[in-house]
């Protein structure tokens, strides 16, 4: 029997489930932080959701705890990676709210499509406007995803439905995966430019905020209408104000906003926006899913079986031989995810030398995590990123070869347009990135990094260097490797902060260069 404690509103029949098995549910809410340290000492559990802040000092605080269950999605209130340093698993509900969000997002496009909110105040106020109100159908019109994952996907069936013709944005998701799906796949600005509708599905994070601003909304179809039921921050919602009031376009629904609770706005003074206080998971049936969700993997983690849920898995239970890698599998994963610039059609992990010889299975999963964590924006693990890869069409293959003329081990992942190999050296065991399509270099993997390669002639270090310089960036390390046939010469660098578009493109266009690609190892 274990003691569970329990800090925030969970559905009783998911506590139910717990308590037949035989464990003790503690039920104390709202606890401030100093009181939290002095529950959670002795449990076992620990069960939340979006409020209680699972910090180191808790975790330390809990010297028992085996397991925390956030009754939702977003992780951003737990310490994921103390919590895995600490052998302490964490599970969440991913699925839970994914059918309330989608249903709401189809609710809130024929609001805008029929003028329903507007229609019905005026009405209960006294006025008969039926001219005033007219909408327009879906049936023929065009909706634009933004995001085509697991709500974004829901969404297109129910639109499919209404016969509208469907298009998205989302550089993980294969062609062929979304044509199966009936829908067309472009990029954003096109987008925009040919969508009646647009409706955002993205977790909020730094390369989403803000994406569809001015200059978006700048390219949108005139009258065209603009959904929400994703996180506040991904519309700009000063942009999107005066791009309704100059008659750019022809209304929104939010559901969310940058800063909640919001309870004034200027875009509340519009008749043709439609808003909702962030209802996307509540429903009844959300909420109880949540719970029951989150009782169930921690009835199957104090049972010791397979949890399908987990997002971090217990580092001590990985072979020696393995561990230094999993971080280097991950950090390389997202080296060629930014690299490609976009899901590729297929990626093979290649293991030689020692590592071909243990067992791999983690180091694919990081591998995969890597990958779609450099650009999917939407939460991966080592228990999902596999469902992921199926969903989103990506094909991966493996080899193994115990002999490598080199290196001890390395570990290789090769894509539909790119090669980068990596290893560990030292008694630290620190990660080297030694090989990036067929030029040896030797860096260790960063935040932010910068991949040129160009022809092998002088003053080319020089040009990037002059460049980087003149925009204020530092270069922290630098490693510079030629190609066999000595033709062309390439060159990655560490830098200070990520770089900038403009200075991407001045890079891009100066003589001799063949690509330059801002590309990060690391969140």
């Amino acid at each position: 029997m274990a003691r569970i404690l329990v800090t925030e509103e969970i559905a009783e029949s998911g506590l139910d489930l717990l308590r037949a098995d035989g464990h003790l549910v503690d039920v104390q809410l709202g606890l401030s932080a100093e009181e939290l340290l002095r529950a959670v000492r002795g449990a076992e559990g620990l069960i939340i959701r979006s409020a209680t802040k699972v910090t180191q000092e808790v975790i330390d605080a809990a010297t028992d705890l085996v397991v925390v269950g956030r009754a939702g999605i977003g992780l951003d209130n737990v310490d994921v990676n103390y919590a895995t340093k600490r052998g302490v698993m964490v599970v969440n509900a991913p699925q839970s709210n994914i059918l309330s969000a989608a249903e709401l997002t189809v609710a809130l496009l024929l609001a805008q499509a029929r003028n329903v909110p507007q229609a019905h105040a005026a009405l209960v106020n006294g006025k008969w406007e039926r001219s005033k109100w007219e909408g327009v159908e879906l049936y023929g019109k065009v909706l634009g995803i933004v995001g085509l994952g697991r709500i974004g996907a829901l969404v297109a069936q129910r639109a499919l439905a209404f016969g509208m013709k469907l298009v998205a944005y989302d550089p993980y998701i294969a062609k062929e995966r979304a044509k199966q799906m009936g829908v067309e796949m472009m990029d954003l600005n096109e987008l925009m430019t040919v969508s009646d509708f647009v409706t955002v599905h993205l977790p909020k994070s730094k390369e989403t905020a803000g994406l569809i601003g001015k200059e978006a909304l700048a390219k949108a179809k005139p009258n065209a209408r603009i959904i929400n039921v994703a996180r506040g921050g991904i519309v700009d919602e000063e942009a999107l104000y005066e791009a309704i009031v100059a008659g750019r376009l022809g209304g929104a629904a939010l559901d969310v906003f940058a800063s909640e609770p919001c309870t004034t706005s200027p875009l509340f003074e519009l008749p043709n926006v439609v808003v909702t206080p962030h209802l996307g998971a509540s429903t009844a049936e959300a909420q109880d899913k949540a719970g029951v969700t989150i009782a169930e993997q921690l009835r199957l983690a104090f049972a010791g079986d397979f949890v399908p849920f987990a997002v971090n898995v217990n580092a001590a239970e990985v072979p020696e031989q393995v561990k230094p890698y999993l971080a280097v599998a991950e950090a390389l994963g997202r080296f060629l995810g930014s690299l490609e610039g976009g899901l590729p059609e297929s990626v093979e992990i290649q293991y030689q030398g020692q590592l071909a010889g243990g067992d791999t299975r983690l180091l694919k999963l990081s591998a995969l995590k890597g990958i779609f964590g450099a650009g999917t924006n939407e939460p991966v693990s080592y228990v999902n990123a596999p469902q992921i890869a199926e969903e989103r069409g990506l094909e991966v293959r493996e080899s193994f070869n115990e002999t490598s003329k080199d290196y001890v081990s390395l570990l290789t992942l090769t894509s539909t347009h790119h090669q980068v190999s990596a290893t560990v050296a030292g008694a630290s065991k620190e990660a080297r990135i030694v090989m990036i399509d067929g030029h040896r270099v030797e860096i260790p993997p960063a935040q932010y990094m910068l991949v040129v390669r160009n022809d092998d002639a002088p003053g080319k270090i020089g040009l990037v260097g002059m460049i980087l310089g003149d925009a204020g960036y530092s270069i922290s390390s630098m490693a510079v490797g030629p190609s066999d046939d000595g033709a062309t010469a390439l060159m990655v660098l560490s830098l200070s902060a990520a770089a900038t578009p403009e200075v991407m493109a001045e890079i891009s266009a100066a003589p001799g260069i063949i690509y330059a690609k801002a590309v990060t190892c690391t969140e």
